[in-house]
């Protein structure tokens, strides 16, 4: 089934202790809408800036990634630039320009209304919910969310929560959110805000599933080592989502599945810097490594 992804399309100048990789393609939407790829052609909403480069359009359009939606404005791409250290948990900014992000407004094309799946990855919570105003008769619809939306559009997100069906969120939002420090007895405090099932994201640690099924905690693939782990949780709900657009069945029936599938997802983006070890990716080691989970995790 047709799958819908609203995110930032960007430029990432990212900086390790042992390389620097200036203005790569990056954002929310761009890494999702990449790790869906695997198993649907997503329809990608956003805008970038007249200096947006034509290798990079090539490459989204070479993973059939549907660009009808992505917008093209007078001005600069929104650019972000980060710096990691040593342990590759801790970052830090240095520096963000938002260019043609700034006063933007979603509008889909008249057949994206249609789209039964939906992912609205990180962007203001005002900007996904009116993408939600746009849809027809939406199956599913996911949205991810950070720190700052609950720091300055706490509103805005409340209002959302309210007519997704998924929340995807990290341990410390969702402790930020609840006011809980513990993850496991904050998962109800979070359901309470709307949404049927409820994702933890635990970075290395994995992430945790709540939903009226119960609880599903699945783990990250180990890697024994780690280029730059930016996008990497935009790539497990991209390719978790795109896993249940493909299979079009029950959520609850597939839901573990497509969970394993964006963490095998999300591990080969660690293995590079930006997109470039995901766009090198093949469906066959995904599979592969897929295999390697489920016999990891196997009683």
């Amino acid at each position: 089934m047709s799958l819908l992804v609203f995110g930032s399309t960007a430029l990432d100048s990212i900086s390790t202790p042992k390389k620097k990789n200036p203005r790569l393609l990056g954002g929310s939407g761009s890494h999702a809408a990449v790790a869906a790829s695997f198993f649907v052609s997503p329809k990608l909403i956003g805008v970038v800036g007249k200096d947006f480069p034509s290798k990079y359009t090539s490459l989204l359009k070479k993973h059939k990634v549907n660009l009808k939606g992505l917008k093209v404005r007078e001005g600069k791409t929104f650019h972000w630039a980060g710096e990691y250290e040593v342990n590759m948990n801790n970052r830090r900014t240095l520096s963000t320009e938002l260019g043609v992000v700034e006063g933007y407004s979603p509008v889909l094309p008249a057949a994206h209304r249609k789209a039964k799946y939906v992912l609205l990855a990180n962007n203001p919570p005002g900007s996904q919910e009116a993408i939600i105003d746009q849809l027809e008769k939406p199956k599913f619809v996911v949205a991810d969310t950070m720190d700052l939306w609950m720091n300055v559009a706490m509103n805005d997100l409340r209002s959302l929560l309210k007519r997704v069906d998924m929340l995807v969120l990290n341990d410390s939002e969702a402790r930020q959110l609840t006011s809980d420090d513990n993850v496991v007895s904050s998962l109800p405090k979070l359901h309470k805000f709307g949404p049927k099932y409820v994702i933890v994201k635990k970075g290395e640690h994995g992430a945790i599933l709540s939903s009226r099924k119960g609880l599903f905690v699945a783990p990250a693939f180990p890697l024994t080592k780690v280029e730059d782990p930016t996008g990497a949780g935009d790539s497990f709900v991209g390719a978790m989502v795109g896993y249940l657009a493909k299979t079009g069945g029950s959520i609850d029936s597939c839901i573990r599945k497509a969970i394993l599938y964006g963490s095998v997802v999300a591990s080969f983006c660690c293995e590079g810097f930006g997109l470039n070890r995901t766009t090198k990716t093949t469906r066959s080691e995904i599979n592969q490594r897929l295999r390697a989970l489920e016999k990891m995790t196997r009683v």
